[in-house]
């Protein structure tokens, strides 16, 4: 075996470690990446010709994390990894935006990268590790691929920026980044912050560039160590110059004006440079007559592919020199937003969100602790209280095809959406909070129209949030060795395809709460970046504006249908009390009062939260409750139950669990006989009074007598001390209990 073994430091002194040659050899290229006891194997296969008519990229990350990697067990019955959680999906997705730019434009053989959890103790972040993994892969493989890449984690923890922080440093941080970036350029950046401003961001990013630096030449030394750094010939695609030519010298000017008119909606649009397409190919078919079926069908695949390069030349022209975009947007301007709150009659809150052709339908649903979802990753066992879910329909964009399952990109919008939101949701809200936004209509910036339709809903549900979050999706238009660039808010769909920067920013009018960025172009500098930022900014607060008009803060009274929830803190040691043997108290509760308990200790307190659809059993619920964490009080008065009758007296139940005597003596000022003279029996309601509380046994003395009046001129009979308070001992028994009786 040929092993080889490079390292790079991380400023804090850690280290990184790449292996490659000891395993997974048969793959084109492998690596094993190494951080304390943290490791993944990240392997890469390509094929060695591309499918026939394949136009595009065809490459596949997948990211998963073994149950074993943490000394495991899967869930379920079946107890062995199934389907990718979100989590995992969510890292391929980090990993796939940062490698799709780098491989040649005109390389279109299936690729594999396989990122593989092998190793974690629950100290360092292996999703900071993937990207790093999978490039590594790429650089020990002769895969055409331009520039190594790698990924990290920038948080700032106490003012300070943190590299690839461990979980526990994560606590503490106001600001989670993920980065990717080759050594001269940044590609991708996802990421959450609490309300940070533009500097601290792009502070955040050369951080985390200075850092991802060294990883990258030490890739470049590991494909020349091993021989690999002359790339693998290949040739797929077969082009046609000529046509190239005609079809650009008959269609630009025409596709030119299209753009100019700036005056079609994205439908109109899309048909008016499909006719000039399509006039084309008659005349070329016309023009062509000797040739066969076959090969006009190749020729006109090639012309759908030379065609999008004419519309993507003409609309970037079209902005560069007249400043003009596709819909006659300028290229700050926003596109006309209208919204509405109420829009269904029984979700908790609901909010309808238009912004030019993007349109998202928002719910807001309000549930109990019961309704929290449980996570159960790898290296997170935990519950979370805010959910957002974005479904993206056939229908949105006109498509006619059936829908299928919540697919990558979905899962990859929502938690963008969730993280710019979740924030803003007060810690203390006693409520489960779950978003759904259905996208109604797209053309372009859906997600950002899920957060402005999500803070509406959320507004229209009574959820009190610190301060309403709204969206925007920016875009570039920027030609290699041109200085002249265009930075464009709120993109179109076309914008974003045929563009240089998919940039999403979210946040409050204090600042970003969460940000999405994906650039396509080979360099953006720091000042492009702080410019795509600041008029973001401007764009943020433009939207949120046209949203407070419509509600202008959350409603200060739930809708009549959400359940209501009352939260409340008790000492620990009453839990198991609240509970029972068995859950017996607690369900006995449930089903007296119609209300939904559930209790659990956090820091040493215990928290109980009682959900119900009306006040009147929350009311019944909580009554019960208090009864049995209240203490009992000397000279208060209580509605006790009868729960044994013996002939000293009775014992009464006068809170749940805690029981005293009521002795013969204190039933009646009259004296009795017997217990059953004064007519109590087991089971009888019956209202006491607590005399005294014994200081070394804790048992109850009550009385009944005490909340009598007195009768006239009653007189109390004086009561003979016991023979052990007059220091007598009491004569040994002998003989039966009635001999002994009649001595008495």
């Amino acid at each position: 075996m040929n092993v080889i073994t490079k390292k790079v430091q991380l400023s804090d002194g850690r280290f990184i470690s790449v292996e490659t040659g000891k395993v997974a050899k048969q793959a084109d290229g492998s690596a094993v990446i190494t951080m304390g006891n943290t490791v993944l194997l990240a392997t890469v296969c390509a094929a060695k010709d591309a499918v026939p008519g394949t136009d595009f990229m065809p490459l596949q990350v997948d990211y998963r994390e073994q149950y074993s990697a943490a000394g495991r067990f899967p869930g379920g019955f079946t107890k062995r990894e199934g389907k990718a959680s979100d989590n995992e999906i969510l890292t391929s997705r980090l990993v796939d935006r940062a490698l799709r730019p780098l491989f040649p434009s005109n390389y279109h053989a299936e690729v594999y990268v396989q990122v593989m959890l092998l190793s974690a103790d629950g100290v360092d972040q292996p999703d900071a590790l993937a990207g790093f993994a999978a490039s590594a892969a790429l650089a020990c493989s002769d895969i055409p691929f331009e520039f190594p890449i790698s990924e990290v984690r920038v948080a700032r923890i106490n003012g300070e920026y943190v590299v690839n922080p461990t979980f526990q440093q994560m606590e503490n941080a106001d600001m989670d980044l993920m980065v990717g970036a080759t050594k001269d350029n940044i590609l991708m950046v996802e990421g959450e912050m609490d309300e940070v401003s533009e500097q601290e961001l792009i502070e955040a990013l050369k951080v985390a560039h200075e850092a991802i630096k060294p990883m990258c030449d030490l890739q470049t030394e590991l494909s020349k160590e091993l021989g690999v750094d002359v790339k693998r010939e290949y040739n797929h695609e077969n082009n046609d110059e000529e046509l190239r030519e005609a079809l650009r010298k008959a269609t630009y000017d025409k596709c030119y004006a299209i753009a100019l008119a700036g005056d079609h909606d994205k439908k109109s649009r899309g048909e008016a440079f499909d006719q000039i397409k399509e006039a084309f190919i008659e005349e070329y078919n016309n023009a062509h007559t000797d040739l066969t079926e076959d090969e006009l069908s190749e020729k006109h695949a090639l012309v759908d592919r030379y065609y999008d390069d004419v519309m993507r030349d003409s609309m970037r022209r079209c902005i560069l020199d007249e400043g003009k975009r596709l819909d006659g947007r300028k290229p700050d301007e926003i596109r006309p937003i209208w919204c509405e709150v109420s829009t269904l009659p029984m979700p908790h809150g609901s909010a309808l969100f238009t912004r030019g052709e993007t349109q998202s339908l928002s719910t807001c649903t309000l549930g109990s602790k019961l309704d929290e979802k449980m996570v159960d990753d790898v290296l997170d066992k935990s519950y979370q209280r805010f959910l957002l879910h974005y479904n993206f329909p056939p229908f949105s964009t006109g498509e006619a095809k059936a829908q299928r399952g919540v697919g990558r990109r979905e899962v990859g919008h929502g938690h963008l959406a969730w993280r710019g939101l979740k924030g803003q949701i007060p810690t203390d809200f006693p409520y489960t909070v779950r978003l759904v936004s259905q996208i109604l209509e797209s053309n372009g910036s859906s997600s950002m129209a899920t957060v402005c339709a999500g803070t509406l809903s959320l507004m229209d549900a009574g959820v009190p949030m610190k301060a309403p979050v709204s969206g925007i999706a920016m875009g570039l238009i920027k030609n290699p060795g041109e200085e002249k660039y265009a930075v464009l808010s709120d993109i179109l769909g076309d914008e974003d395809h045929l563009g240089d920067m998919d940039f999403k920013t979210t946040g409050t009018l204090k600042g970003i709460t969460a940000t999405q960025m994906d650039i396509k172009c080979d360099g953006l500098s720091f000042e492009i970046l702080e410019k795509a930022l600041m008029q973001a900014k401007a764009g943020r607060e433009h939207i949120l504006s046209k949203m407070t008009e419509t509600i202008s803060a959350p409603r200060e009274e739930m809708k009549p249908q959400v359940p209501r929830i009352v939260s409340l803190e008790i000492p620990k040691e009453f839990i198991g009390a609240i509970i029972g043997p068995g859950g017996k108290i607690i369900q006995q509760m449930q089903e007296e009062t119609g209300a939904t308990i559930t209790i659990e200790e956090v820091d040493g307190v215990g928290k109980v939260q009682v959900s119900a659809p009306n006040k009147d059993s929350i009311d019944a619920a909580l009554k019960k409750i208090k009864a049995i964490v209240a203490v009992p009080e000397i000279g208060e008065t209580y509605d006790g139950v009868v729960r044994s009758v013996m002939p000293y007296g009775c014992f009464v139940e006068i809170m749940p669990g805690k029981d005293g005597l009521l002795h013969i003596s204190e039933i009646d000022w009259k004296r009795l006989e017997s217990v059953e003279e004064a007519g109590i029996k087991e089971g009888d309601n019956i209202t006491v009074k607590l005399l005294d509380i014994d200081p070394k046994t804790g048992k109850y003395k009550l009385s009944r007598r005490a909340l009598m009046p007195k009768p006239e001129g009653y007189v109390e009979r004086e009561r003979r001390p016991r023979r052990e308070d007059r220091g007598e001992r009491r004569p040994r028994r002998e003989g039966n209990n009635d001999q002994h009786n009649n001595q008495q």
